[in-house]
């Protein structure tokens, strides 16, 4: 009885009542919607199953040390600083 349950057929009718009862303008939104729903729910699964892999707590990421000034890059005598403000010229 259930040896051919779902042919060719059935998925075209299938089909055509979908879009009779949805319309044909919101599908496109419709499975935008389902496909957004799908990464988010597996995104969240492999979040939890990477959770409950380790059960030693995490460690605090070291402080990254400040950058060494690097020579030269400061400024140089002579750079502006000799320049008189005149007044009144």
């Amino acid at each position: 009885m259930l040896r051919n349950a779902l042919e060719p057929w059935h998925l075209l009718i299938l089909v055509a009542v979908v879009v009779l009862i949805f319309g044909s303008k919101k599908l496109p939104d419709t499975a935008r919607a389902l496909g957004k729903s799908m990464r988010i729910l597996r995104s969240e699964t492999r979040a939890m199953k990477d959770d409950g892999t380790s059960d030693e707590p995490r460690s605090e990421p070291e402080p990254q040390p400040a950058p060494r000034p690097v020579p030269g890059a400061g400024p140089r005598p002579g750079d502006g600083d000799d320049q008189v403000p005149t007044q009144g010229r």
